[in-house]
């Protein structure tokens, strides 16, 4: 299962840290850190898994412009095949303001008629019959055009195929949509990984194991949920795991710890490990993401987040 295939948003970010909450009482405001960087959830997942030696490719949008030209510069040296990369010259590569507070946490500003909310299902679907064995919807509910009708014809697509798994990872909605509107669509799902927040908002439930159990009861073949400094819960019919956090004690920025967890476990999936060392594997990448600011500068080597993985593996061991 080397060739993986990511879809999603792929952007460029300004990011600015650490920022006071009160930035807009004041005149000015100092940052120890403006720069700008690359982010969106497929990017972030296709540069982790290239950087881990896969062979990877990603399916998004991008304008015509130099935004994006500096986008495609970025998957060129991450040895990442953009040969699927749509480009469309009537809309604008995406560019978020990425402000982190003192704590690690981020706050978007974001361009809603940008090249990530602009892929669409045509865009897709002509390209799932070449596509790796492992699929991986990046970013559920960023493209407006993504809707459920369009998520039902591409995943039901995907399946069609023997053998090929459908990963899909999440955002936040902000339409309103619950989990009842999504049946149509999960039993198609070999993984889902929510984080906690985003599992509630489709919920109207704060209780972690009750959501992942409505996940699985709804069709999903697993759900792991993330849940930051606790770690994570991976449930399935047949069984439910707890995994923990890495103990970092520093966090400076979250943005992209979510995605680096999925390309963690895709990874480890990719290289058929068991469903608790995904989760584990996955722990220990997201908390090398943590400690850098930006999505993905954190995740340096393939080594050094395989010997994080066993301190992981050992917590887990020690609690169970």
């Amino acid at each position: 299962m080397n060739k993986i295939t990511v879809i999603g948003n792929a952007i460029v970010d300004v990011i600015a840290a650490p920022i006071d909450k009160n930035i807009f009482e004041q005149e000015s405001s100092s940052a120890n850190t403006i720069k700008s960087s690359f982010g969106g959830g497929a990017l972030n997942e296709s540069v982790i898994l290239s950087r881990f030696g896969k062979n990877v490719e990603l399916i998004t949008k991008l304008g015509k412009d130099d935004a994006g030209e500096r986008v495609l510069d970025f998957l060129s040296k991450n040895h990442i095949d953009s040969s699927k990369v749509i480009i469309d010259a009537n809309v604008e590569t995406s560019i978020n303001i990425v402000l982190v507070d003192r704590v690690g946490e981020r706050y978007f500003i974001t361009n809603p008629k940008s090249s990530q909310r602009s892929l669409g299902k045509k865009d897709i679907l002509c390209h799932v019959a070449s596509s790796g064995q492992i699929v991986s919807l990046a970013s559920m509910f960023i493209s407006p055009l993504l809707d459920v009708a369009a998520m039902e014809d591409i995943f039901f697509s995907i399946k069609q195929y023997p053998g090929k798994i459908l990963s899909v990872d999440m955002v936040r909605n902000k339409d309103g949509i619950r989990l009842r509107d999504l049946e149509r669509v999960l039993p198609y799902i070999d993984f889902i990984m929510p984080n906690s927040e985003e599992i509630a908002s489709l919920t109207g439930s704060s209780d972690l194991y009750e959501n992942a159990c409505a996940l699985v009861d709804a069709g999903c073949k697993y759900a792991v949920v993330k849940c930051g400094k606790e770690g994570c819960l991976i449930k399935s019919r047949d069984m439910e795991c707890h995994i923990p956090a890495y103990p970092t004690e520093r966090c400076v920025d979250t943005t992209g710890a979510g995605d680096c967890f999925a390309a963690g476990f895709l990874w480890a999936l990719s290289e058929n490990w068991s469903i608790p060392d995904c989760g584990c594997f996955a722990s220990a990448a997201a908390s090398c993401a943590i400690e850098e600011i930006g999505a993905t500068d954190g995740v340096r080597s393939l080594d050094e987040v395989l010997a994080r993985f066993q301190v992981v593996k050992t917590i887990m061991k020690e609690r169970n």
